[in-house]
């Protein structure tokens, strides 16, 4: 049922499987659990027994890793939602091989759910593991050689989260209503919502700011920070009386009738991210611009169809000759790209350990000037040293801008353009899980480049060369010449067996 010549059939059995599940399986080992000490009586007395001790067997058994570890490289690979990820795996006879399957399956492999849980289980050391064994698979099958990982080229990009287009008024708005639902769960009635108004309020914004009359639009948007203000403080009196009342018996969710003490500090999240949209001015530093991702950070990349770019910096290293990714590293705080540039060649240095390379020449644009000293041992090329410059220096430096399109293919195809993970945490592994897909798309079209002819007999193109030329028969090298040209797939091959 399966092409073995398919390039993602080839790749099942080139990836370093066994390795992936060495590095992923401690992160899911049964957890101890600790003894418990009784007291029991028999014919001999009382005396302490230990109870309940060992290793936990609680919960089903888990999924093969290897399934879940291949759910994780098909999803960008081939840009997919979770939901549609495990719908086409059980469509997909390729890939439930390349998962490990031995027998085909037509229903689902697990919960689209259980994609999210295995992700933030093996956490950002574990998908360094996965792009690491592309990186790894790249080498063995000669795609790429391992003298071309010491020389590589570094840019920055933004990663966007998924968020609307912060706008005073709908961040305003939706403070409100997120104070107000909060407060309802925490059992605080309050005399005036405001819903209604701040219905009409939003509906009115959006027109003044479509028609460009920026003075109505600047009243409404007062109107509705001064409901913010009145809302907060109202909740604010409340919990303050209902905590107060509470004291006597221990704090929140202790006496009766009284909300949970999760419920509460919900509430104090909410009041807190409403202060924060409630105070904050146009020019202001460290601004909120989403209720329900604090870590969103505006970033200008200076671009003219978008200037303002909201998510996190997010690094990439490619290797210079090939284009294969080997590091990608996301950065809070929006740093300078030339201080992040040493922790970057950190990740793609413990990457290419077990390879033993390390990157010695960086290529990189202007943006990472004056960061030499931070970087021992390793030569920094840019065009702000052109003059300076060796003639093969400058032939490096043509190919700086390589990655760009490497950038835009793996956010148009890799699921880099919007992250939907939650948090700081979720950019970190998005970004990681995005390099280790487009470096799968890589490698299929590296098998199919390289064919599987000339390689699959193991013998080098001299010797069956050589064996065409000392066949006796004209009919012998006939058999044999349309026997090779059958196998080999590069047109290099082809071309060399036809003109002999």
């Amino acid at each position: 049922m399966v092409d073995p010549s398919h390039p993602l059939a080839v790749l099942a059995s080139r990836l370093t499987w066994e390795r992936i599940e060495a590095a992923l399986a401690p992160k899911f080992a049964r957890r101890d659990r600790p003894t418990q000490d009784e007291r029991a009586d028999d014919l001999f007395g009382e005396r302490e027994v230990e109870r309940g001790g060992g290793v936990s067997n609680a919960g089903r058994p888990r999924l093969p890793i290897r399934l879940m570890a291949s759910l994780l490289y098909l999803k960008h690979s081939f840009d997919l939602s979770d939901e549609e990820l495990v719908v086409r795996w059980s469509e997909n006879i390729v890939w439930q091989f390349f998962s490990g399957r031995e027998y085909y399956e037509a229903r689902p492999p697990c919960d689209a759910s259980q994609v999210v849980r295995f992700r933030r289980a093996i956490g950002e050391d574990g998908l360094e593991q996965l792009l690491k064994a592309t990186i790894e698979c790249a080498v063995e099958i000669k795609a790429v050689k391992p003298a071309e990982l010491e020389r590589v080229i570094v840019d920055s990009t933004v990663q966007e989260k998924a968020i609307a287009h912060p706008v005073d008024s709908r961040l305003l708005e939706i403070a409100r209503h997120k104070v107000v639902s909060a407060a309802r769960r925490a059992g605080i009635t309050l005399k005036q919502t405001y819903a209604r108004e701040g219905k009409e309020l939003r509906r009115k914004a959006g027109g003044y700011g479509h028609a460009k009359q920026f003075k109505r639009l600047s009243r409404v948007v007062k109107r509705q920070r001064t409901i913010l203000g009145v809302v907060m403080r109202a909740v604010q009196r409340k919990l303050d009386a209902m905590m107060a009342s509470n004291s006597d018996d221990d704090g929140p969710g202790s006496g009766p009738g009284a909300p949970a003490a999760s419920t509460v500090a919900a509430l104090q999240m909410w009041l807190e991210r409403a202060g924060r949209i409630h105070a904050q001015k146009r020019n202001d530093k460290n601004k909120l611009y989403a209720l329900h991702a604090p870590e969103v950070e505006c970033i200008s990349k200076g671009k003219a169809r978008n200037p303002y770019e909201f998510g996190v910096k997010v690094s990439l290293a490619v290797t210079h000759a090939r284009g294969l990714m080997v590091g990608a590293r996301s950065f809070p705080g929006n740093p300078y790209d030339g201080h992040v540039l040493s922790a970057q060649l950190e990740q793609t240095t413990n990457l290419l350990q077990d390879i033993g390379r390390r990157p010695k020449q960086v290529v990189v644009d202007l943006g990472y000037r004056g960061v030499d000293a931070d970087n021992p041992g390793v030569e920094i090329i840019h065009r702000g040293r052109y003059k300076s410059l060796s003639k093969q220096q400058k032939r490096w430096l043509k190919r700086r801008q390589s990655i760009e399109p490497l950038i835009g293919h793996t956010k148009a195809d890799n699921r880099m353009e919007r992250c939907w993970l939650k948090g700081a945490v979720g950019d970190a592994l998005h970004a990681l899980s995005c390099a280790a897909g487009y470096n799968i798309r890589w490698l299929l079209r590296a098998i199919a480049r390289l064919g599987t002819g000339v390689a699959s007999l193991g013998l080098p193109l001299a010797v069956i060369l050589r064996w065409l030329g000392t066949s006796r028969s004209s009919a012998g090298r006939g058999n044999l010449f349309v026997t090779v040209v059958g196998l080999a797939a590069d047109r290099r091959s082809i071309r060399v067996l036809t003109q002999i």
